[in-house]
């Protein structure tokens, strides 16, 4: 099922976090297709979304005494514990890669000054800090949501060696992020319905976003304890070997990231039409992880 099986804006289902647990004692070290860079594209996330996610709650607690619409308010609770769970479930990835020799130290601290104190709550700036906050937070869920939509289409990742525990928290994680994708839009638009602050945010934080991604990317190739063999220049990620990896379809490619991209800047834009309430759903009902919680 594609992207374009869209949910509409009236598609809603009541926001509840999963507590779920994943086992990393059997994580392979590269577990997609047995592919160092393949594998990388995949752990930033562990050591860039946790922090992130801990900002989104923080800010969003900070929202919530301001939102008076009951519905929305609900939704902002389910939001919030959601993130709070999927904050929680990729740090315990890095216990694992720090088990096969990966300090991931010193980017995590740097997420948690960038998350922590330059992207913090500014009390002297009043309540526009807080809905700058909450615009730029909108613009990153419209980017999990392209990445959580991509991810449970991505037949290709069926189709190599993955390791099953890390599809599942991928795609559980990104079908809660299609699940929940309207509700940091619609708190945004709350405080500000004017497109200049959506549009502004957006082209502050992707950029950012992508950058931090690929820096990611080449220092956890740097700290890969197997290629530590190998000439520094083979074993620094090039757009190359990106686009390899990609065109196997196991990983979004950039054009892909362009035109969610440019989604975002459409005058009739709204979250809903990224992705599938109803696929997220089934993903859900069936997640080994997801399932096991629900007891």
């Amino acid at each position: 099922m594609s992207s374009t099986e869209q949910a509409g804006p009236s598609d809603k289902v009541v926001l509840r976090p999963r507590n779920v647990a994943f086992d990393w004692g059997s994580l392979p070290l590269h577990y997609v297709d047995g592919d160092p860079l393949a594998t990388h594209l995949f752990n930033v996330m562990h050591l860039l979304l946790p922090e992130g996610e801990e900002w989104f709650v923080r800010t969003f607690k900070e929202a919530l005494p301001l939102i008076h619409d009951e519905q929305l308010r609900d939704d902002v609770i389910g939001f919030i514990g959601q993130e709070a769970v999927h904050a929680q479930a990729h740090t315990q990835v890095l216990d694992q890669l720090t088990a096969y020799g990966i300090d991931v130290t010193p980017y995590v601290e740097q997420m948690q000054f960038l998350f922590g104190r330059a992207l913090g709550n500014r009390t002297h700036h009043g309540q526009n800090s807080l809905v700058e906050r909450v615009a730029l937070i909108a613009a990153v869920e419209h980017l999990t949501a392209f990445l959580g939509d991509w991810v449970l289409n991505a037949d290709a990742l069926d189709d190599v060696e993955f390791d099953p525990t890390m599809l599942d928290l991928l795609r559980w994680h990104g079908a809660e992020e299609v699940e929940h994708r309207c509700v940091a839009y619609e708190v945004m638009r709350y405080f500000d319905v004017r497109p200049a602050r959506r549009i502004r945010t957006y082209l502050v934080i992707a950029p950012a976003l992508m950058w931090f991604w690929a820096r990611g990317v080449r220092y956890l190739m740097s700290q890969d304890p197997s290629l530590q063999n190998v000439p520094v220049k083979k074993r620094r990620p090039s757009f190359r070997r990106y686009r390899r990896v990609t065109a196997k379809g196991l990983f979004p490619g950039p054009m892909l990231i362009v035109r969610a991209s440019l989604r975002y800047f459409r005058s009739d834009y709204h979250p809903s039409q990224e992705g599938s309430t109803e696929q997220a759903e089934r993903y859900l009902a069936s997640s080994p992880a997801a399932r096991a919680a629900a007891g």
